[in-house]
């Protein structure tokens, strides 16, 4: 094997190959894909950013102090609009439909899934809508068993107060009237019979 062979056989045609060059070959295409992945994720944000706004009227008729609902974007991979503790919206493979998603013991659920934004805000408000009407029949139905409650517990109902613990001489009167009742009625009733045996008995 001639010298000019073994030049041609280390060299590949002629073509040097250095790991520098591969290094930095591979560091370029990680930069642009990371652009790539950085503009997704920011027209992500900003498309979830839009429904929020869509969504701030139906935020501002609820409570201050209310703290169940969020409607807030987090920074997250991937970017999220933040409804309450258990629910969210993200954008799709799309990246043009908003999906409504719902965390439960069963899974992840999708409850609704749009192109169109006023859709996807509408199907938010709804939500939002029930959840409020679900609460308030939680809140009338603990005050309705605690009414329950209270009356099985001998409670007055207005103030809460034991009946047990009202002060002990209203009990006590009230005994002591029963008992002067109770005696009067058996006296009169003793007195009658006597008398019908006086009068009904011959001589």
């Amino acid at each position: 094997m001639t010298g000019s062979e073994a030049g041609d056989n280390k060299t590949g045609g002629g073509k040097v190959r250095r790991l520098s060059d591969a290094v930095r070959r591979v560091r370029i295409a990680e930069s642009e894909r990371a652009d790539a992945y950085a503009d997704l994720h920011e027209g992500d944000r900003a498309r979830l950013a839009l429904l929020a706004e869509e969504l701030q009227d139906v935020f501002s008729d609820l409570p201050d102090d209310d703290a169940y609902f969020i409607c807030e974007v987090a920074g997250s991979t991937p970017p999220r609009l933040w409804i309450d503790p258990t629910t969210h919206v993200v954008m799709a493979r799309d990246r043009r439909s908003y999906r409504f998603l719902k965390d439960t013991r069963l899974g992840r659920l999708t409850l609704h899934e749009s192109a169109d934004i006023n859709a996807a805000a509408d199907a938010v408000t709804d939500y939002i809508a029930e959840r409020v009407i679900e609460r308030e029949r939680v809140f009338e139905s603990d005050a309705l068993v605690e009414r329950l409650r209270a009356t099985a517990l001998n409670r007055d109902v207005a103030t809460g107060e034991p009946v047990a613990s009202r002060p002990t001489g209203d009990r006590a009167s009230s005994l002591i009237w029963a008992l002067i009742i109770f005696l009067a009625g058996f006296a009169v009733g003793a007195l009658g019979l006597v008398a019908y045996a006086w009068f009904m008995v011959p001589g």
